[in-house]
């Protein structure tokens, strides 16, 4: 049995008048769909150390602050099926971040040199996010649950 891929994923929340989420697309791969930050975490390194990195490292965000873990999904790559294990995260942004910017990737990872478009959406989101990647926003706030036509997705 292949042992899964430690990841983490971030949700950075910005509390202006409406809670927000920072999200991002890949301004090259649009068929990459809207994301949050997450990857993979490193040789040694803890998991809020790794999340705090991601978001740095996909999105320039430097203030951001981790506030708790609030889920771990066991579920296979979406294209190529291997295993990994994500550990969320709810991370706090400062309410003076940008509502949305540019930034190049700089890494030693595969997104190096991509250019990803981060903005914040107003929550709950009206659709999903890429991977279900928002199927926990629920277990920060239970009225954060993506909203999707008539239907509520749980967390």
């Amino acid at each position: 049995m292949t042992r899964p891929r430690i990841r983490v994923a971030a949700y950075v929340i910005r509390n202006l008048v409406v809670p927000e989420l920072l999200v991002f697309d890949h301004v090259d791969m649009p068929e990459a769909g809207t994301q949050v930050p997450a990857g993979g975490v490193e040789s040694g390194e803890g998991l809020e150390a790794a999340v705090l990195r991601e978001v740095a490292e996909e999105t320039g965000l430097l203030t951001a602050t981790v506030v708790r873990r609030i889920a771990v999904e066991d579920k296979p790559h979406p294209d190529s099926g291997l295993p990994r294990r994500t550990s969320f995260f709810y991370v706090q942004a400062p309410a003076d971040t940008l509502d949305a910017w540019e930034h190049q990737v700089h890494g030693d990872g595969e997104d190096d040199g991509l250019t990803f478009a981060c903005r914040f959406l107003s929550l709950p989101l009206t659709q999903p996010l890429a991977d279900d990647q928002d199927a926990w926003l629920g277990r920060v706030d239970p009225r954060w649950t993506t909203v999707t036509g008539d239907n509520q997705r749980s967390g």
